[in-house]
């Protein structure tokens, strides 16, 4: 590592960066001087004790009355006309001893519940102690072009996805369609796989691809302007959305629903994932340490206040069952 910084415009200047982009919009950028695609084999790789499962229940900023609350009055404000679709989540926390080290849960993750953009990002002094299990890219950057995956729909299977999920998904795909519009040469963006299957450990996703060619000498201060938060994870119109999660959601969001990822300033490559299925460990003002992990879901008029609880119960159930000891390798 060899620079911190806080804002997006240190993008723009060469090297390469990991990021990590709160919900609310903090900004943790970090430098490094050394970047290999291969693991470091002249030096003796760190020995990482087995992780301790954790004990205990787990909280959560919103419990089930209160979130099925939530429900009912986005669906009130979507009878009213104020918003069309509004992504209400929860944190989930859980004490985490001093010893604990998220690179021994890392090993589980990875091999019970592996993830296209997968990410562990370990910089005390940026305050960054994050483990992603993600698969949903956010913003691919690659040759002048970029690229958006949101995910709506969330199932245990294809069977059992509803009519409701379909038609949030593309409410989302038109919503980042117009996102990319702002920093995309006018007619180059194009809906490239519309409501597309993807399998997940123990999940059914609805995946569209959305994508153009970037404007000449577009900053990544105007990418992310444009773009962020990821309408996937706010809703839609995006401003309405976020003035609803505001109003029903008790505290950060932080990492959960950021972005998360890479950007290479010398080549103008980039891979950010939407900061979903991601624990991060940090610490409270008394200076106790926690182990936070975010879920949600998109609420439309079609939603039903005891079906979307049960879906952020399934979102979370592997990686805290992994976290817990609960689930298996």
């Amino acid at each position: 590592m060899v620079e911190i910084a806080d804002d997006v415009e240190c993008l723009d200047g060469g090297g390469f960066w990991a990021i990590v982009v709160t919900f609310e919009g903090e900004v943790r950028c970090v430098r490094f001087a050394q970047v290999t695609n291969e693991h470091v084999t002249n030096e003796q790789p760190r020995q990482v004790p087995d992780w301790a499962p954790l004990t205990g229940a787990w909280s959560s900023s919103l419990d089930e009355a209160a979130y099925r609350s939530g429900v009912s009055q986005i669906r009130d404000r979507i009878a009213a006309g104020d918003v069309y679709q509004a992504c209400l989540c929860r944190i989930m926390s859980h004490p985490l001893s001093e010893d604990a080290d998220l690179a021994s849960l890392e090993t589980l993750v990875a091999q019970a519940n592996p993830a296209p953009f997968a990410s562990r990002i370990h910089v005390p002094e940026a305050g960054l102690d994050l483990l992603s299990a993600s698969p949903e890219a956010f913003l691919i950057r690659h040759e002048g072009r970029i690229e958006s995956r949101p995910i709506k729909g969330t199932a245990t299977s294809l069977s059992t996805m509803l009519t409701k999920d379909y038609a949030e998904n593309v409410m989302i795909a038109d919503l980042v369609r117009n996102d990319l519009s702002a920093v995309c040469r006018p007619g180059t963006v194009s809906v490239d796989a519309l409501c597309a299957i993807e399998e997940h450990p123990g999940l059914t996703h609805l995946v569209t691809t959305v994508s153009g060619q970037l404007r000449p000498a577009v900053t990544w201060s105007d990418i992310l302007s444009a773009t962020f938060p990821p309408g996937s994870v706010s809703g839609a119109p995006k401003s309405s959305a976020l003035r609803v999660i505001a109003d029903l959601e008790p505290v950060p969001r932080g990492p959960y629903c950021g972005a998360i990822g890479w950007v290479d300033a010398d080549t103008g490559e980039a891979e950010l994932a939407v900061g979903i299925r991601t624990f991060w460990a940090e610490r409270d003002a008394t200076g106790q340490r926690w182990l936070r992990f975010g879920t949600g879901g998109g609420i439309t008029w079609g939603s039903d206040p005891a079906q979307e609880w049960a879906e952020t119960e399934l979102k979370a159930s592997r990686l805290i069952g992994l976290a817990s000891g609960r689930v298996g390798l």
